[in-house]
């Protein structure tokens, strides 16, 4: 191998402990050893003369030189790869393992069923499904895409809306029968309403009101507080109490009559669901075969 062929693969390497957050992972996704990882970088530092990477037994973190090569570079070999995929065709070009970190809710409700057939359009590709309450560090826990409710954090992440639905205030036709139906928003403070943590603020969600542009709060308590939305929508449909759901979430369930909506005309907040990914000048075709996949599915929404 040339001289400047060696350059490019080690560049490659380097962005690659980059992008997944340490050497193992790297070598997992490059089909190398952990060593052989170290030692192209060690010999990338050695040709420029500066150190790139601070390494510690937990992670590695680019230095002052190394951020600024890495945003140089970066780009132009994700272009590069690109290309050179894109000339194998749209099928092929995605390929390889994909980490995505999921809505639980969402994962359930809507992702879940239809990936059979995503699988089978992209054969080459290898998905693994994480899910979990915050988004955290995409780059250090090697996730290439998270799908997530809410407003987006200020960070450097790319993030592509995929719906917007409302929030809903429901209960199971048991919890009514027992407990009676609460004819407005207010009454909620007579009733068991089931807390959910908000996984930012570590402290429940407030529960408000929107109609017409005005905002009710409304003071509401209950003795469970949980952190899953999956089980939030067990138990309330188990007749536990009352609770805030996001419409794209119960859909089937208000349909076929385990739950019911209680305000209908105080129905007008709603939430975002974004796709978010690191910010890089072009996505690789698999993490766009993903994104694009996510639109598809929340269109009907």
């Amino acid at each position: 191998m040339s001289s400047d062929g060696r350059l490019l693969g080690n560049l490659s390497v380097l962005v690659s402990v980059v992008e997944t957050g340490n050497f193992a992972r790297a070598a997992d996704a490059l089909g190398l050893s952990p060593s052989g990882v170290s030692r192209a970088v060690s010999r990338l530092e050695e040709r420029l003369g500066v150190r790139l990477l601070h390494r510690t037994t937990r992670s590695v973190t680019l230095t002052d030189e190394g951020e600024r090569l890495y945003a140089q570079v970066g780009p132009l070999l994700s272009g590069i790869e690109d290309a050179a995929l894109a000339a194998a065709g749209d099928s092929q070009a995605v390929r390889g393992r994909l980490r995505v970190s999921l809505d639980a809710m969402f994962a359930r409700q809507v992702i879940a069923p239809q990936l059979a057939a995503f699988l089978e359009r992209y054969p080459a590709l290898e998905l693994e499904i994480v899910t979990r309450d915050e988004l955290g560090d995409l780059v250090a826990d090697g996730i290439d895409v998270a799908v997530r409710f809410g407003v987006p954090p200020s960070s450097s992440l790319i993030g592509r809306k995929l719906l917007e639905t409302r929030v809903l205030t429901v209960a199971a036709p048991a919890y009514l029968a027992a407990h009676g139906r609460p004819a407005t928003p207010k009454d909620l403070a007579r009733h068991r309403c089931i807390q959910f943590r908000d996984p930012v603020t570590r402290r429940p969600f407030d529960w408000e009101f929107h109609r017409k542009g005005k905002v009710v709060p409304v003071e509401t308590t209950g003795p469970l507080l949980v952190t899953d939305s999956g089980i939030m929508f067990a138990v309330c449909i188990a007749g536990a109490g009352i609770a805030q759901v996001l419409a794209v979430s119960v859909q089937d369930a208000l349909a076929d009559g385990r739950l019911v909506e209680l305000f209908p005309d105080w129905a007008e907040e709603s939430f975002p669901l974004y796709a978010f990914y690191p910010s890089r000048k072009n996505a690789p075709p698999k993490v766009r075969a993903f994104v694009d996949f996510c639109v598809e599915l929340a269109s009907p929404h």
